[in-house]
């Protein structure tokens, strides 16, 4: 019978079928995505017919286009699934393939060892089993050493005077196995298609965001004449040392740029400013300038480069918040008309997101003229690129074109690879998972949202699962937008927990600046404080919650610096596909653990665990007896080891099965540093 006819043609299939290749994105049209170091499992379904033996290997591609095999493992060789390990060592396009083959060596040796123990086709085995080592030896390049051995092997499985179990012991020696498992035999290669890997630098995975409006740090309110004066960059650089003290990398600042007049927004949000009110920093543009310009009240360019260069002294990167959007005094507004949506009325049509208005900003639209807007915003980019930063915090890149985004992050990748992007996409899982796929190393996720155990564990088994090869998970407890009922009446030990969770959970987490002071009280009718700092300055007085100050003790800065220094001494929470859950009786406990085999710079290795329980309850306390998956912590189900907990410093030996007591009144989380008994 002819077969019928399909639009698609049907690609050819190996002789050895391997298929289900993961990771793949979009059919390997996109990369894969890892970071410096980062291992990760590359598997795939690789079968034949019959009972011969199948195996299969991956091979890896530098930038170099030095290739690199390494021998797969089959998990369960009943469902034909194979695995190994990728790690690379550099940054650069990668690219990896998985070849399927027969395998005549195993075919061979799984045969003679049932047939010589049964006394069946002894010595027509033995001669087989000669004729393909002899094949091993000459179709493969093998070292001297390597033939020489192959050699003796042969002529004693040749040899009739010595009994058959010994010359069948020759050709299934341990160093013979281990030479055809590191330098195999390959019938009937076939390999699949190769798969782009995208290597970046380790800031793209991992990291820990504090996030600051720069007008708020220095800003002074004089009492006699009712008014502010703004923060500027240089006060603003005197908090990076406390910044970075607390362990951050990364300082985020909110938009710098000039901020218009019209329609310009109030205190928490209302529409009747006054002449001193400084206005939304996302109300972007004025006579002062656009994206490329900075507010005059922060200082001017020597200001904002001194800014970078302390950041950079204290070992911080500088982030910038990118929101491509316009104030009704923007410049484009008069040069770029085309840049915007103009109604049946003549009217610019403001930002809305019904019931919500957004009167002072002016959305852009990149489909009336997009050469030009592409372009522009291009020109921009490179602007804040030559002044050191390297990082962008994207306000909704869900409210602009896909398109637009991966020509945007191409396009800068060329000359800037190492230039990072965080989408702030609150928005329809498809919209998140594309943006991950086009460019964006991380996205912003409803981890604030999030708040049982089981929301937890399902939330992060499905970022750390096939998402992980593309999308990079940021989790921040609040933001200047969000401040949602958990966080308003949790109390301390929310507040704890969820800085706790965010920092080990996922390798990166963003703090907003004022964390520290738990500020939890809402605006009415809004999931986000109340005197928000987008429409006001704040002073939070850091000196009163100094040693000595009238609130020392207050703040929950140690607590934050404590977080950190443990991310930093354990390098399994800076990975993300590296995680398991466990079980709790109380279903308010979340139990997880990260693991890690560091390679030291000497060769030498060490198994880094950690072992997170958590009560997710802030109001109760939790009294439940902990199930551990021992083989996943590096331990027998007999075994014990001694759990340090590094928030607290206490140290019990712990097992298969524990008890813990969790609440407000005492510590909502363990942080357990899994140590062996010596």
């Amino acid at each position: 019978m002819k077969a019928p006819q399909t639009s698609a043609p049907q690609s050819p299939i190996g002789r050895i079928p391997v298929q289900n290749v993961r990771p793949c994105v979009d059919h390997g049209t996109r990369p894969a995505k890892s970071v410096v170091g980062e291992e990760f499992d590359v598997t795939a379904t690789v079968f034949r017919e019959g009972h011969d033996a199948v195996n299969a290997t991956l091979v890896v591609t530098d930038p170099d286009g030095q290739e690199r095999a390494q021998l797969m493992t089959c998990l369960n060789p009943g469902l034909n699934h194979w695995a190994a390990p990728l790690v690379a060592d550099r940054e650069g396009w990668w690219s990896y393939r998985v070849e399927g083959w027969s395998d005549p060596y195993g075919t061979w040796v799984h045969d003679a060892e049932i047939k010589v123990a049964a006394g069946v086709d002894v010595e027509l085995m033995l001669a087989e089993g000669a004729l393909v080592l002899e094949r091993a030896r000459d179709e493969v390049k093998r070292p001297k050493k390597a033939k020489a051995l192959i050699d003796e092997a042969i002529d004693i499985l040749r040899d009739d005077t010595k009994e058959p179990f010994d010359r069948l012991g020759a050709g299934t020696h341990p160093k013979i196995r281990s030479e055809m498992a590191e330098r195999p035999l390959r019938d009937h290669l076939s390999p699949s298609a190769d798969l782009p890997l995208l290597v970046e630098r380790e800031r793209a995975l991992a990291g820990a965001w504090y996030e600051i409006f720069p007008r708020s740090e220095g800003a002074t309110y004089d009492v006699t004449e009712h008014k502010w004066t703004s923060g500027t960059f240089r006060t603003a650089a005197k908090r990076l040392p406390a910044i970075a003290a607390m362990g951050f990398d990364v300082v985020y600042l909110t938009p710098i740029h000039p901020i218009g007049s019209a329609a310009k927004k109030g205190p928490n949000n209302t529409l009747n400013a006054g002449p001193d009110d400084p206005g939304s920093p996302y109300a972007i543009g004025s006579p002062d300038g656009g994206h490329d310009a900075l507010h005059p009240d922060l200082g001017d360019w020597d200001d904002f480069a001194f800014f970078v260069a302390e950041a950079e002294r204290n070992g911080l990167e500088v982030a910038m918040d990118i929101a491509l959007q316009a104030s009704p005094d923007h410049p484009w507004v008069q040069s770029h008309p085309s840049f915007f949506t103009t109604r049946a009325d003549g009217t610019i049509a403001y930002a809305e997101n019904p019931p919500k208005k957004y009167q002072d900003i002016y959305p852009l639209n990149f489909d009336n003229d997009p050469a030009a807007a592409y372009a522009e915003v291009r020109r921009v980019m490179q602007v804040w690129i030559d002044c050191g930063v390297k990082i962008f915090r994207v306000d909704n890149p869900h409210t602009k074109p896909v398109e637009f985004w991966q020509w945007l992050i191409d396009d800068v990748a060329k000359d800037h690879p190492d230039v990072i992007w965080l989408a702030e996409a609150f928005t329809k899982p498809a919209m998140m998972h594309t943006l991950g796929k086009v460019g964006f190393q991380q996205s912003y996720t409803y981890y604030a949202w999030r708040n049982s155990a089981q929301e937890l564990q399902e939330y992060v088994e499905e970022l750390a699962g096939d998402a992980a090869a593309y999308m990079r998970p940021s989790f921040w407890p609040t933001t200047h937008d969000i401040l949602t009922p958990y966080m308003q009446f949790g109390g301390p030990a929310a507040w704890k927990l969820r800085a706790a969770l965010a920092a080990t959970l996922v390798p990166t987490y963003g703090i907003y600046t004022g964390y520290e002071l738990m500020e939890h009280v809402a605006r009415p009718g809004a999931e986000e404080q109340i005197d928000n700092e987008k429409y006001e300055y704040k002073d939070r007085n850091w000196a009163d919650y100094e040693p000595g100050g009238s609130r020392a003790g207050r703040t929950l800065a140690p607590y934050l610096t404590r977080l950190n220094e443990i991310r930093r001494w354990h390098p399994s929470l800076l990975w993300l596909r590296n995680i398991t859950f466990h079980r709790a009786d109380d279903s308010r406990v979340l139990v997880f653990s990260k693991r890690r085999q560091v390679v030291q710079p000497d060769g030498s290795t060490w198994d880094d665990v950690i072992l997170v329980v958590a009560n997710t309850d802030p109001h109760c306390t939790a009294t439940t007896m902990i199930h551990l998956d021992m083989p996943a912590l590096g331990y027998e189900s007999h075994e014990g080891f001694i759990a340090h907990d590094e928030i607290t410093g206490q140290e019990w030996p712990w097992y298969q099965d524990n008890t813990v007591i969790l609440g407000p009144s005492s510590e909502p989380v363990h942080i357990i540093h899994v140590r062996r008994y010596f």
